[in-house]
């Protein structure tokens, strides 16, 4: 019988920290050993998650639990202050991490790539759990190379923090692995309000919206002569984003050193 992987979850109360925990729950081939956020009252995981049976109840202090309860694998959705601490700490005691936090720049993302390494683990940051996404990230790519003109828009929940999104940011960094190198447009814009024209990526302008009633949408649009492309993916509920959570969580005893980007993974 395989051993099954020991899972614990840190931002365990936000949205995405309970749908984590009901899918790591819900698998056979993992097992929920702890709970973790900074907000926590001592809830039990039974309560958060609809789930009879489970004796967990949340706890602050993530070292603590690492410690106490040595798991595989800890998952992060937490915020962008609290993700490099978590998984530096994390890794330095050889457990693996699951990062579904953005907010990571390209100096952290290095830092985590050594430690990850020099402990013999892997972590993986991982901009969007969706398959769906992945595969529209993957299409924009491939379309890049016959359509170099595009824009992004990104739209989410009024509650995300940072902006863009990571998708966003991976989606355009993936759009410049193939599209051909062009020369600055001799057209002189101007912003009549400064940034309605969207954030600059390597000459891929990038459009944030932030209202509720969304959770996870994003648009890429190719423009050529005489037509336009449009791809586009949506989340409609959070349950969407497990499949991608659970499979990326069993391939981590096989990664060292930091991996970016679920469609490495596919």
């Amino acid at each position: 019988m395989t051993k099954k992987l020991k899972v614990i979850v840190t931002g365990a109360l936000g949205k995405m920290g309970r749908e984590t925990l009901k899918a790591v729950e819900e698998d056979n081939e993992l097992i929920l050993i702890g709970a973790v956020d900074v907000k926590s009252n001592g809830e039990s995981v039974s309560e958060l998650t609809g789930l009879a049976g489970v004796d967990i109840n949340l706890e602050k202090d993530l070292e603590k639990i690492l410690e106490r309860e040595k798991p595989d694998v800890m998952v992060d959705f937490t915020n962008p202050q609290a993700v490099f601490n978590n998984a530096r700490i994390t890794l330095q005691k050889g457990v693996a991490c699951v990062i579904g936090t953005t907010g990571l720049n390209e100096i952290e993302l290095k830092q985590l790539d050594r430690i990850a390494r020099e402990n013999q683990t892997g972590a993986a940051v991982i901009p969007n759990f969706a398959i769906g996404a992945v595969l529209m990230m993957k299409f924009a790519r491939e379309a890049a190379v016959y359509f170099p003109d595009v824009e992004i828009i990104e739209l989410h929940h009024d509650q995300k923090m940072d902006a863009p999104s990571g998708t966003a940011i991976k989606t355009a960094e993936m759009i410049n692995q193939t599209r051909v190198s062009r020369p600055p447009k001799s057209i002189r814009e101007f912003e009549k309000i400064p940034g309605s024209r969207g954030g600059d990526m390597e000459q891929v302008r990038i459009h944030s919206v932030r209202l509720p009633g969304f959770i996870a949408h994003q648009e890429v649009i190719f423009g050529g002569v005489g037509q336009s492309l449009k791809i586009r993916h949506d989340s409609i509920d959070r349950v969407g984003f497990m499949p991608g959570v659970i499979m990326v969580i069993k391939k981590m005893p096989q990664i060292q050193g930091l991996v970016y980007g679920m469609d490495n993974l596919m």
